[in-house]
């Protein structure tokens, strides 16, 4: 049974965000050949600036469903292949016996066992996962730090590992994707960066979504918050950052209609072939950076609420932004919004994130949303 879009709701649900704690946010919902477009809050608290429903926005992790396609790209080409080693194409990075061990389809969907750089090169948060014993200095001394991609990769790479290559459930690292963006320059001869954006986002028609090339966010945008679990009080503003710390795992740029335009096109077979989707949805366990076992695909992941329609996206957060596009299974419902505030829980005395008013607002806007 179709449930249509109610503009009043919706508003009104991105209020109750707003009101609960989250300084702005906007977002686009599809249904068919409705589209609703909203915002609510601010995009900047000190000149009290309004968010608007078309600002660009770093999407995190959201990312990686772009440089899966990518990779998904030049397999069907017959430059990559799926089950082949690693080892076999980027020796140096990943050498010996893991380099053997583990498939580039692997680092697509997590099972590869290589740990997450990012305790390594933000000294400060080196005791990730344990949140109540990580600082958030480390945010500010690499604002403007460039880091290469092979350094990143080596402190992943020697770090411990996280499991066994193929063994379930897998653990969410960047690392892995990183390594994809160099086996994408490996095998074409062009940065990952270039790489997506001729065979993704050129190719699906995305005019306001692209790599940065310098710290800024050009174009009309909100400043982002980042809080650090109530550590940085009150939340600082990290629209100004180098985002060389995620690369093509993480640092892209969009809007809330470019990614339900792309994952639109991505779901009808227009990014990738219908056998390679078939291969982006096909889901092992994964431990997520938030803890929770997830079903991850290629790139891809699915949610679901009890009793109702699959949806299939990615989430992405850097730091201060928050990001969500998903699309029904059918292709018919889309939600992408996005939020100008991170990690506004406070720990509690066992240091696990406390739950908010804002957590159940964006739920209670995610279901409307998704299923009217």
């Amino acid at each position: 049974m179709r449930n249509p879009l109610d503009p009043a709701e919706l508003n009104a649900a991105m209020e109750n965000v707003h009101r609960a704690g989250i300084p702005g946010l906007f977002a686009e919902v599809r249904d068919g050949d409705q589209v609703w477009r909203g915002a609510a809050g601010v995009a900047d608290v000190t000149t009290g600036r309004p968010v608007t429903a078309g600002m660009r926005h770093r999407v995190g992790s959201v990312t990686k469903t772009f440089t899966a396609a990518a990779v998904l790209q030049q397999a069907e080409r017959g430059r990559i292949d799926l089950d082949t080693p690693i080892g076999r194409y980027l020796p140096k990075l990943v050498p010996g016996e893991r380099g053997a061990a583990i498939t580039v389809r692997m680092l697509l969907n997590h099972t590869s066992g290589l740990a997450e750089y990012l305790p390594y090169a933000y000294p400060s948060l080196k005791a990730f996962p344990a949140l109540a014993d990580t600082r958030p200095e480390s945010l500010d001394d690499n604002r403007l730090t460039r880091f290469r991609p092979a350094e990143l990769i080596g402190m992943g790479v020697s770090a411990p590992a996280v499991g066994t290559p193929d063994g379930t459930p897998g653990v969410y690292s960047n690392t892995n994707y990183l390594l994809l963006g160099e086996l994408l320059r490996q095998v074409t001869g062009m940065t990952a960066e270039r790489c997506v954006t001729r065979d993704v986002i050129e190719r699906a028609g995305l005019r306001d979504t692209g790599f940065p090339t310098d710290p800024h966010i050009h174009g009309p945008h909100s400043r982002i918050y980042e809080a650090w679990f109530s550590m940085i009080d009150p939340p600082r503003d990290y629209s100004v950052y180098d985002m060389s710390w995620v690369g093509p795992a993480a640092s892209l740029i969009s809007t809330v209609s470019d990614l339900n335009r792309f994952f639109g096109k991505l779901l009808a077979g227009e990014i990738v072939s219908p056998s390679s989707l078939d291969q982006m949805r096909r889901t092992v366990p994964v431990v997520s950076q938030e803890g929770p076992t997830i079903d991850y695909g290629l790139g891809l992941y699915p949610t679901q609420a009890p009793g109702q329609h699959t949806f299939w996206g990615h989430g992405g957060t850097a730091w201060g932004a928050g990001t969500l596009a998903v699309i029904r299974a059918d292709g018919e419902r889309q939600l992408a919004v996005a939020v100008n505030l991170q990690r506004w829980n406070r720990l509690d005395s066992s240091g696990r994130p406390q739950p908010h008013p804002a957590d159940d607002a964006l739920a209670a806007l995610h279901r409307l949303a998704l299923y009217g």
